[in-house]
């Protein structure tokens, strides 16, 4: 089973943003924490806030935050709401599907009880379960926080290079 980068990133943001519940967080911070697209963020995000896991705040001092305490946020119902599908192969979609052997397989059936107990794990946890423990929060903040500082420095090298070449900033 593998969800889209689409859920994958859905479940970052949450994490970044449970990791931080005392104040907003910016797509561009998310962005350069992860090391992901800020395009594809600002997707997400949009769809987060739409299904109500996220409060967004527009303007200057906008930013977003969870709109649930981490306890309240379950993984299951995350994925439900992310994924397009949950279909392991063909023969799940029947408007789709092509599959001759598809009345007689029994794969399928083994298939869907994989499905089912999958979701039922994902079911028994909250974004509490898995942000874990203080010390392991910390741990992935401090990795995170080294990425943001990285994707700043580049920035602001990058903005340097611009303002002492002269043929960049006379086009």
């Amino acid at each position: 089973m593998q969800l889209t980068q689409y859920t994958d990133y859905s479940l970052r943001v949450l994490l970044y943003l449970g990791s931080h519940p005392d104040r907003r967080v910016t797509i561009t911070e998310l962005a350069d924490a992860y090391q992901i697209s800020r395009n594809h963020l600002v997707k997400v995000v949009h769809q987060l806030s739409i299904h109500g896991w996220i409060t967004t705040i527009r303007g200057k001092s906008g930013g977003m935050h969870l709109a649930f305490p981490p306890e309240q946020i379950n993984i299951g119902t995350v994925i439900r709401q992310t994924e397009p599908h949950m279909n392991l192969l063909e023969c799940f979609d029947k408007e789709n599907n092509n599959c001759s052997i598809s009345p007689a397989c029994h794969l399928k059936r083994v298939l869907y009880q994989a499905r089912k107990a999958f979701m039922e794990v994902l079911d028994r946890h909250s974004l509490a379960d898995v942000l874990g423990s203080h010390a392991n929060a910390r741990e992935v903040i401090s990795i995170l926080d080294a990425n943001i500082i990285q994707a700043q420095a580049q920035r602001a090298e990058k903005k340097r290079s611009r303002k002492s070449d002269p043929a960049e900033t006379a086009a």
